[in-house]
């Protein structure tokens, strides 16, 4: 009987080697696919910083055009009234020059 449970142990500890084997199969696999959902999160992760900047970058963009335009559209009414004032203190400017020169000049 002795030879028998020598049998069955050894059964038993061929079989716990193999299904060792295969737990140890078993973790490398779920490591390997553990790495490889790391990689692939980091992955999106890269791509979608890289595209929200580009976005980011783009809202920058049409924004600034936008408010140069506004800045554009502010200023010309100042230019305008700028231009209309220069153009009449140079039409009256000979008016005011005589007028000037009678009050000072004797005579």
């Amino acid at each position: 009987m002795a030879e028998a449970d020598a049998s069955i142990l050894q059964r038993i500890r061929r079989k716990e080697v193999e299904l060792s084997v295969q737990v140890d199969q078993a973790r490398r696999e779920a490591e390997q696919v553990i790495a490889d959902a790391k990689r692939e999160a980091a992955d999106i992760l890269k791509n979608a910083e890289a595209e929200g900047a580009r976005v980011a970058e783009e809202y920058h963009e049409k924004r600034l055009v936008i408010i140069r335009e506004e800045v554009e559209d502010l200023k010309r009414p100042g230019e305008e009234e700028a231009k209309s004032a220069r153009l009449k203190g140079e039409h009256n400017l000979s008016k005011a020059v005589d007028r000037i020169l009678r009050v000072v000049s004797p005579g």
